[in-house]
């Protein structure tokens, strides 16, 4: 007596992966905007560029150009001139000079005062932590105009009245710096290399220089450039503890354009002198920053 076989059983047919959505990034592929990204960036770029283009213009126009409505957009030939009158109506050589000095040692002191204050507040414990750090914060809500007449009566004391010590002292540590840097180095230094350190036998002072600075530094960076900005834009501070004979930037340009009208063609072309290093400073290090905190972010 034969056997029949059973019949096979059929095979169900494999799923077919769904379609990608349409936006969503492809692996291996870079998503693309559309043409209403693309009109947006441009007109925020317009627009953010808008009054540096017109620095540009009225700096290189006379006053009464610039009187005229409806006013010119275009670049005119008194730039070279307006700058001859900047140097003759103020020493803006040694200005620049100063703020120079003035912005990078408050970057200086601030980024590697900020960060030694930022890594013991995220990883060392000692007492009273909390209550320093929230001290700390809280002196970022005291208006810096309650300080002034304080401050400035410890600079006299010292004598440092009209001295470029009197504007760099007080800046070299902020409370915004401390707590960036806190929140930067709890999120990007593990505890584990901390303790490999320890086991090591590595000091603390070992451990800041040999790991924490080189973790931080995409943080420093941006730190960096923010304190140099603000110290070069700052303009309360100097114009009370420094006088015409030994200005920064800002304090020389008050001396632009005086008279019982005030010549605006001259004004801008100082203040675009007083732009170009600043522009300068973040054109060389911006990208370096923008690759330091993409190359932070990725995990190794």
């Amino acid at each position: 007596m034969t056997t029949l076989a059973a019949p096979p059983t059929k095979q169900p047919a494999p799923e077919k992966p769904a379609p990608a959505r349409r936006g969503r990034s492809r692996a291996g592929r870079t998503m693309k905007g559309g043409k209403l990204a693309y009109a947006i960036l441009i007109a925020a770029v317009l627009v953010s560029a808008f009054p540096f283009y017109w620095t540009i213009v009225a700096a290189s126009r006379s006053n009464a150009d610039l009187a005229k409505v409806p006013p010119t957009l275009l670049p005119g030939p008194n730039l070279i001139r307006n700058f001859e009158a900047v140097m003759e109506e103020a020493d803006i050589g040694k200005a620049l000079l100063n703020s120079f000095i003035v912005s990078g040692s408050i970057t200086i002191g601030t980024v590697l005062c900020c960060t030694l204050a930022g890594f013991a507040f995220a990883k060392l414990r000692f007492r009273g932590r909390g209550a320093l750090l929230a001290v700390t914060v809280g002196t970022m809500m005291i208006p810096p105009q309650l300080g002034v007449i304080p401050l400035f009566m410890l600079i006299a004391e010292l004598q440092w009245v009209n001295q470029l010590q009197a504007v760099i002292l007080p800046g070299l540590v902020s409370a915004f710096g401390v707590f960036f840097m806190r929140q930067y180095l709890v999120q990007s230094l593990p505890d584990e290399l901390i303790e490999a350190a320890r086991v090591d036998g590595a000091s603390t002072a070992r451990i800041f220089w040999s790991i924490v600075v080189p973790i931080a530094r995409p943080g420093m960076a941006v730190l960096g450039m923010l304190t140099f900005m603000a110290a070069w834009n700052d303009f309360f501070w100097p114009i009370v503890a420094l006088s015409s004979q030994e200005p920064t930037v800002q304090v020389a340009l008050r001396q632009l354009g005086g008279g019982y009208v005030h010549d605006q063609s001259v004004i801008m072309a100082g203040t675009l002198l007083g732009t170009l290093p600043v522009l300068l400073v973040f054109g060389l290090l911006g990208r370096q920053i923008v690759g330091g905190i993409m190359q932070g972010a990725v995990k190794g």
